[in-house]
């Protein structure tokens, strides 16, 4: 009879699903599931809009051009970058520019509103110092125009109701609603009223919605730490009832270090020698690396989502994708059975791609951007109108467009007078990307002059970069790290011709928070220069880690030149297709106690010693597809759970009728959870109680040690 069941098991998992290797991350695991988050780079507050069948997604660009950035997508899971709303600040403010020390890092666009009404996509945001933004265009695409609101109305959100009203939704715990008027010329003088008053536990990032004659407001509050709430009422006037609607979801990551400042430092962004501090990390805290602010939207088969944002280490903060269950009225985030939580891995939105568009490449698994660049674009290239440039770029504040070109297939960056990398105009910059990338370019050094400094570096505080410098005639390599205001100098070459170009490389592990440069001369042999650097997390800029083309001369002279060619993005963790073991023999190790977990004659799931390699400690999975897999023990017995809530043991069972389907929820590097899709809960074992395996875990803890997170060993 064992040996029927074992021949059964084999030929069951003969069955393997197939998918394409992707070459940059995508949610998309291309078997009808998609694995959080959504980007695996900074995409902060997230404003999401659906108009007929496409999803519009627009977000925080703070001090970067071109700015405020809107996104595309036929299903919720892959998107595609079409427009911004504008190429550069029309502020006259040399802040906006980087001129004479004068800068706005931290500041600018943020916290945008997407909505569209009477034939026209508004695109509403705030700027610090000028006041509530707007704008206005037909074509999602644009061009778009600029109404300067003023007024003092900020992280909002903007709701056109039935009667034509339209009403801006704001503040911080007390929450005030203030009317529009239609041309967008300002606010209605004297019709701000506050909704909710403060003491409701209600914070801001609000989102307003009318749903089925009720008004729902979903708003994000970090005191003591992130939570998304709803409030509903019939009137957008009040009384408002609030509940929280998800809380404690990080997806088992637990926040970076805090970029920190000494009390009484007077702090200048791009300042050497600042004491930055970059205390140790309380692993077990939520903080607000929890998904909480953004918004809800409902597909075409009326099922609802939320996208939301996290903190997410030096990366700064991306979005995340989560299915909506409404319960008595309340748009509760997860699924029956575990609502509040959300799974990492979950089926896509199932909608209907029709026509033609099914072969077109947006149905397709893909990245938003490409991210790698040659610079050898034509007029008839595909890139955006606002600068000529891949739409993954953008520059740091305005740049000086008399100072920059593409020249011969490269990009040319002029060198103008500053300090330090983040005093540096024209520094062209693109989001880095997790949770692990290489980034390398071609620095042609032959156009520096006496005082220029050009490379490739890290736009984050603190700052870091690797580099060219010219002094005296000689050419230096050159690291340099904000953080401990350190440099580590190379000479390589005299200015005789010998040395044409060098290749820079800043290598990565986002997840861990670190990173460290490199340089070749040939592109072939790379050397490290630098330590291990640490990367943080920080409110100064409010942007994560950025990769930055860079040339200044810091002996404060208008330089010579830099060429830059051949920018290339390597992601060596963004092919999952081989995360999930199919086919394979493996142990399931728990990462609360590291030991693996057995098949009990007696009939349960519990652990044993670490070293255990009996066949009992050894497990396959059986596809289900889509995600969906069975779990057995080679001796031919499946897990299930029997009976409910904690005391649901996890048990064998030789009858495969009755064993538990669970979606794998991939957290890369062999570890993942099981989530039941009975019941939407987790395989755990409690690390301190010594009891068997259940299944009533509702998630992983931001340190992954509660017992719920496994690692599996071939």
């Amino acid at each position: 009879m064992k040996q029927i069941i074992i021949l059964t098991f084999f030929i069951l998992i003969s069955h393997l699903p197939t998918a394409s290797a992707q070459t940059s991350w995508t949610a998309d695991n291309g078997n009808g599931t998609f694995t959080n988050p959504l980007f695996y780079d900074e995409f902060s507050d997230p404003d999401i809009l659906r108009v007929g069948d496409d999803y519009y997604l627009a977000g925080t660009t703070m001090h970067a051009v071109p700015g405020l950035v809107i996104l595309h997508s036929k299903d919720l899971v892959n998107w595609e970058n079409i427009s911004y709303c504008f190429d550069r600040f029309d502020f006259d403010d040399e802040a906006f520019s980087l001129k004479n020390h004068k800068e706005i890092y931290g500041q600018g666009v943020w916290a945008p509103a997407i909505r569209c009404a009477n034939g026209q996509f508004y695109v509403f945001t705030n700027v610090n110092g000028k006041g509530l933004q707007c704008y206005t265009s037909k074509d999602i695409r644009g061009p778009w125009k600029h109404h300067n609101m003023q007024g003092r109305i900020y992280d909002l959100s903007v709701l056109f109701d039935d009667d034509g009203k339209i009403y801006a939704i704001h503040g911080y715990g007390e929450v005030k609603c203030t009317e529009l008027k239609p041309d967008m010329s300002g606010p209605k003088e004297e019709t701000e009223r506050v909704i909710i008053p403060e003491g409701n536990a209600v914070g801001e990032g609000h989102h307003m919605y009318k749903i089925n004659g009720m008004y729902y407001l979903i708003s994000t509050d970090y005191k003591p730490n992130g939570r998304t709430l709803c409030s509903r009422s019939k009137s957008i006037w009040g009384p408002y009832e609030t509940i929280t609607i998800t809380a404690d979801e990080t997806f088992g990551y637990h926040a970076a270090p805090l970029t920190q400042v000494p009390r009484g430092v007077k702090y200048r962004i791009g300042e050497d020698g600042t004491p930055f501090g970059l205390p140790a990390v309380d692993k077990d805290a939520t903080a607000c690396t929890n998904i909480h602010q953004g918004g809800i939207v409902e597909d075409q088969n009326g099922q609802w989502w939320a996208l939301l944002m996290m903190d997410f280490h030096s990366i700064g903060r991306t979005v995340t994708l989560a299915p909506i269950t409404w319960k008595d009225g309340w748009p509760m985030l997860g699924l029956e059975g575990n609502l509040g939580r959300a799974p990492r891995t979950w089926l896509k939105p199932q909608i209907e791609v029709r026509g033609k568009e099914q072969e077109e490449r947006i149905f397709q698994p893909h990245a938003p951007y490409d991210r790698s660049d040659n610079f050898n674009y034509s007029l008839t290239s595909r890139h955006s109108p606002l600068t000529s440039l891949k739409p993954i770029w953008q520059w740091n504040h305005n740049p000086d467009d008399t100072k920059w070109s593409l020249k011969n297939g490269r990009l040319r960056l002029q060198s103008m007078p500053a300090e330090q990398l983040m005093w540096a105009r024209n520094t062209l910059t693109q989001r880095v990307i997790g949770p692990a990338s290489v980034a390398t370019v071609e620095l042609y050094v032959q156009g520096m002059k006496d005082g220029d400094v050009a490379g490739l570096g890290n736009i984050n505080v603190p700052c870091s970069w690797i580099g060219v410098t010219k002094d005296d005639s000689r050419l230096h390599l050159r690291c340099f790290e904000q953080a401990v205001n350190d440099t580590v100098t190379l000479g390589i070459a005299a200015t005789d011709g010998t040395i044409k170009k060098v290749w820079l490389r800043m290598v990565g592990d986002y997840d861990h928070d670190q990173a460290h440069y490199e340089y070749s001369l040939n592109g072939e042999d790379y050397h490290q220069i630098g330590r291990e650097m640490p990367l943080s997390y920080q409110l100064i800029t409010f942007q994560g880690s950025r990769h930055a083309l860079f040339a200044f001369n810091h002996k404060g002279k208008q330089g010579g030149y830099a060429e830059f060619d051949n920018f290339t993005v390597v992601e060596p963790k963004a092919d999952r297709s081989g995360n999930i073991p199919y086919g394979k023999s493996f142990r399931i190790i728990n990462l609360a106690t590291g030991r693996p977990a057995i098949a009990l004659e007696h009939g349960l799931l519990h652990d044993t010693y670490a070293k255990d390699n009996s066949k009992l400690t050894r497990f396959r999975i059986i596809d289900k597809g889509q995600g969906q897999v069975i779990l057995q023990c080679e001796d031919g017995r499946y897990v299930f759970c029997a009976g409910y809530g904690l005391a649901g043991d996890v048990r064998l069972t030789t009858d495969v009728s009755k064993a538990e389907v669970f979606m794998w929820q991939d957290y890369l590097d062999h570890e993942f959870m099981l989530m039941s899709m009975r019941t939407h809960r987790y395989i755990g074992k409690s690390p301190t109680t010594g009891s068997p395996y259940s299944m009533d875990f509702t998630g992983v803890d931001p340190a992954r040690r509660n017992g719920a997170v496994f690692r599996w060993e071939e």
